[in-house]
């Protein structure tokens, strides 16, 4: 039956890439990439590996909700959601059917500072996939009908999520630190928004952002330099260069007073999010920041909060900390969920943490014990053709330096307990954190000290 044959395709591709780190040894994936850049701009980023007839492309193209005006958010995700939906060349349904002919996959998204396409193909498939991937990219039709279809996804996508107490929660509480920055928003927009989006908007949107300078197409994989080469000169040379247009973004906010913002919920547990602004990835502390963060609440049992909040007092079964961080900041978050009669409780011992981090020192163990993590882990973050198509591509939009997977491992070592204790005083929140709670407030009680 072709729909067996289509199913062994599809399990035979995602079996190769899902099992790439258990064939091949950690010391197979340090990297040896190449980097190009074409005559339009667009930077290529070349990794050959032959262990798997696989290839992994991601193109990172320099279009994201800060290019977008409040009033449309959700403007760039809904572009990207439409590149696959119908080109100059092939309708919606011919594409996916291609796609899934082949048991390949192209997708399409747009998060904080960028927008990425991805294409996963089996070698024998790539010049008629690389092909729809330009396709995709370069000619999106943007048809009405499928316009209409997409938002009305995106909206029912967007209200079953409101429903998530601990989504609302997370929406509240980047709302609240970022202020009006773009960063503060959801990607996807919200209902009314995408209400106002017109074709013409996603149109001028692909016109203005989708252009070769600044984006970058990172490949992995079972090709030749030539090959690959070969296949953007035919398909990606007439990508048209073209200035970056960059939209001006509101002021990221300063520093303000503490702010709790409580949701009603009729649920038995508190969703809690307490933190405030982080640090920037190009920050040289992030590393120290990172480590730092593994010892407070990102490092899983073995972190200070999950001693004290999980196994001293039973408070919840997880809780953890972490910094995203992004092109021009970032953000610091402490997530937990725990009965709502306990939330005063877990707020005044996370903050006696923080406290604790900001004023103490670490110890040795500690120290070792994060690096040891961190350097080991590491090798994880290139154990697939995906994984490392995608790590090379924001290597490379981060400004990071080409050779900074061979970096990494000194660039945690040489960090100090002194670093760690500096870095703690200078981002870790004080009296101006934000606090987003979503759970039963006439069970939580909140006391007016965290208010």
């Amino acid at each position: 039956m072709v729909f067996g044959k289509f199913n062994k395709k599809i399990v035979t591709l995602a079996a190769l890439v899902a099992f790439t780190a258990s064939l091949v040894s950690v010391n197979a994936f340090a990297l040896d990439t190449r980097r190009v850049v074409m005559p339009n701009g667009l930077v290529v980023l070349f990794s050959e590996r032959h262990n798997l007839p696989v290839v992994r492309m991601s193109l990172i193209i320099n279009a994201s909700k800060l290019d977008e005006p409040a009033r449309l958010a959700g403007l760039a995700n809904l572009t990207a959601e439409m590149l696959t939906e119908g080109t100059k060349n092939r309708t919606s349904k011919e594409i996916h059917e291609e796609i899934e002919f082949t048991g390949a996959s192209i997708e399409a998204s747009s998060s904080s500072d960028y927008t990425a396409v991805g294409l996963s193909v089996l070698k024998k498939d790539l010049p008629r996939l690389f092909e729809i991937f330009a396709d995709c990219v370069l000619n999106p039709t943007f048809t009405e009908a499928e316009l209409r279809q997409k938002k009305e996804l995106v909206k029912g996508n967007l209200m079953q999520q409101e429903e998530s107490p601990a989504y609302a929660a997370n929406k509240a509480f980047m709302a609240a630190v970022y202020g009006k920055f773009p960063y503060g928003r959801v990607s996807e927009g919200a209902p009314e928004t995408i209400d106002v989006i017109k074709r013409d908007d996603v149109v001028k949107f692909h016109s203005d952002f989708y252009v070769p300078w600044g984006s970058i197409l990172s490949v992995a994989g079972d090709v030749t330099y030539d090959e690959l080469m070969g296949l953007i000169d035919k398909y990606f040379s007439v990508w048209s260069k073209k200035p970056v247009k960059k939209t001006e973004a509101a002021e990221l906010p300063k520093s303000t007073a503490q702010k709790a913002i409580l949701i009603n919920r009729d649920t038995q547990q508190a969703n809690i999010i307490l933190g405030g602004l982080g640090v920037r990835r190009d920050n040289p502390d992030f590393y120290a920041v990172s480590i730092m963060n593994y010892i407070l609440g990102g490092g899983g049992f073995a972190s200070r909060m999950v001693k004290a909040i999980r196994d001293n007092l039973g408070l919840a079964y997880d809780i953890h900390s972490h910094f995203a961080s992004f092109k021009y900041a970032g953000d610091f978050q402490v997530v937990i969920q725990t009965k709502n009669e306990f939330t005063n409780v877990a707020v005044e011992e996370i903050l006696k943490q923080i406290k604790a981090m900001k004023e103490g020192v670490v110890t040795d163990a500690e120290l070792s014990d994060a690096k040891a993590y961190l350097t080991g882990s590491f090798p994880r973050k290139l154990d697939t053709m995906d994984k490392i198509s995608m790590f090379m591509a924001q290597v490379e939009f981060y400004g990071l330096g080409i050779d900074f997977d061979k970096r990494y491992p000194a660039i945690i070592n040489a960090v100090t307990k002194d670093d760690v204790r500096r870095v703690a005083q200078k981002y870790l929140i004080g009296n101006n954190y934000k606090l987003a709670i979503a759970g039963n407030q006439a069970k939580i009680g909140l006391s007016s000290d965290y208010k």
